[in-house]
């Protein structure tokens, strides 16, 4: 059965390097067909068109990188969790009859380490995010997550938490069955565990919907990743009541990984392939593991006690400053 290539999906920046790789593979077509050999033409075209990626990436306003972490082809929490564990059980259910899909968590191995996985989970299509509701869980799928994260403590299994949401689900119902209580509860939780705790914003990190499984002991973030308060579209309309002026936003919220690095938040930024972690999702995978091994072993010469202390510190560092009088 023959299999069709996906159609790259492309974000407006991407354009000039879209419009030179369709003039590569034009040149090569007409080179075969007349044959005539252009290969030294094509080198000097692929060497320019992988300077101009490199040039694109590297120099990302904060709402292009907003829009690489939100790209639909950007590797999941499944997608990673498949590429680094081993012997991956999903776990279902709160126990309290409620089974949400935008949070995913199981038991798995990694390097020969038991550990428990979890985290938001994205639709690749529309039919797909319909089922994850757009990675955005409900009270029940913190709860899903904290009785296994407590599952983790008490069999002295690492927890790895993957971020990708753009907030928690803001619906009624969610409201009425404790969204926010759900979320303070699995802040004060995860604090007392005793277990090594390492979180990763794998793509959107929004609002309380990321923090309620993003306490832990090392915040890792992807190069191309985002963290915030508030969307800086939200942001906008509430401050200028125009969505216009997000661009203007994106760049006071200091959401990017290496303005957060520089914050103190963020423990590592974690380097991309060349084109964002979804042009390369292997070597994406790689670079998580290895980084997310290294971490454990650190976190694992602790006590409990010290990882307990030197997390509650790490968070009571955060958003504090030093004002010079003018």
């Amino acid at each position: 059965m023959a299999t069709t290539e996906r159609k790259p999906i492309l974000l407006d920046f991407e354009k000039p390097l879209a419009e030179l790789e369709a003039r590569i593979v034009q040149i090569r077509e007409l080179a075969e067909e007349n044959d005539v050999d252009v290969s030294d033409q094509i080198c000097q075209l692929e060497a320019k068109a992988v300077q101009l990626r490199q040039e694109i990436f590297s120099g990302l306003s904060p709402l292009q990188r907003l829009q690489v972490a939100r790209h639909p082809r950007r590797p999941s929490t499944l997608d990673y969790i498949q590429a680094i564990g081993d012997e991956w059980m999903e776990l279902h259910g709160d126990r309290g009859g409620s089974d949400d899909l935008a949070l995913v968590a199981g038991v798995a191995r990694l390097a020969g380490r038991p550990v428990v996985m979890l985290g938001h989970q994205k639709g690749r299509d529309t039919k797909d995010n319909m089922t994850r509701n757009f990675g955005m869980a409900s009270p029940g799928g913190y709860r899903k997550v904290m009785r296994l994260m407590d599952h983790a403590n008490r069999f002295g299994m690492p927890i790895l938490t993957f971020i990708d949401t753009p907030g928690a689900y803001p619906g009624i119902e969610a409201e009425r069955l404790g969204q926010g209580e759900a979320i303070a509860y699995n802040l004060r939780e995860m604090f007392r565990l005793d277990v090594p705790i390492i979180n990763t914003v794998i793509g959107e990190g929004g609002s309380g919907g990321a923090l309620g499984i993003g306490v832990g002991d090392r915040l890792l973030m992807f190069e191309h990743s985002v963290y915030y308060v508030a969307s800086p579209e939200a942001c906008a309309a509430i401050l200028w009541r125009d969505a216009a002026k997000a661009p203007q936003a994106a760049e006071a919220l200091k959401i990017t990984a290496t303005d957060l690095k520089q914050l103190g938040v963020v423990d590592e930024v974690l380097p991309e392939p060349i084109g964002a972690a979804h042009a390369d999702p292997i070597t994406a995978a790689e670079t998580l593991k290895i980084s997310i091994v290294k971490h454990l072993d650190d976190l694992s010469r602790l006590t409990s006690q010290q990882r307990q202390e030197l997390r509650y510190q790490k968070f009571r560092a955060i958003g504090v400053f030093t004002e010079i009088p003018a």
